[in-house]
């Protein structure tokens, strides 16, 4: 099957987009209408489902901390140089320091 390469809406003038939604117009649209194929309905789900973040380990959680202006400006300029997130580097910094009080 040959998919027809149409153009977008907002790229036609008003002749061409009065003719791409002329169908519409007609009473009784609803009526031509299906439900859903299984295969549909996955699709869509899939596509109202938001990215989020990747889960690492056993996922995330949501915190709220307070943390000194300077310091958080100086955190930030260090993961901008580090090209990574500041939650990034909170997590890498908070491993780093619950290994040497392990020891």
């Amino acid at each position: 099957m040959k998919k027809i390469k149409t153009k977008r809406y907002q790229d036609m003038n008003a002749a061409e987009l009065a003719e791409a939604t002329r169908e519409f117009d007609q009473p009784g649209t609803i009526d031509r209408t299906r439900p859903m194929t299984p295969a549909e309905r996955a699709e869509e789900r899939k596509a109202r489902r938001r990215a989020g973040r990747p889960r690492i380990g056993r996922g995330s959680e949501r915190i709220n901390i307070t943390i000194e202006r300077g310091l958080l400006a100086d955190a930030d300029a260090v993961a901008r140089r580090w090209k990574i997130g500041r939650s990034e580097l909170i997590a890498k910094s908070l491993q780093q320091m619950l290994v040497r009080k392990a020891v």
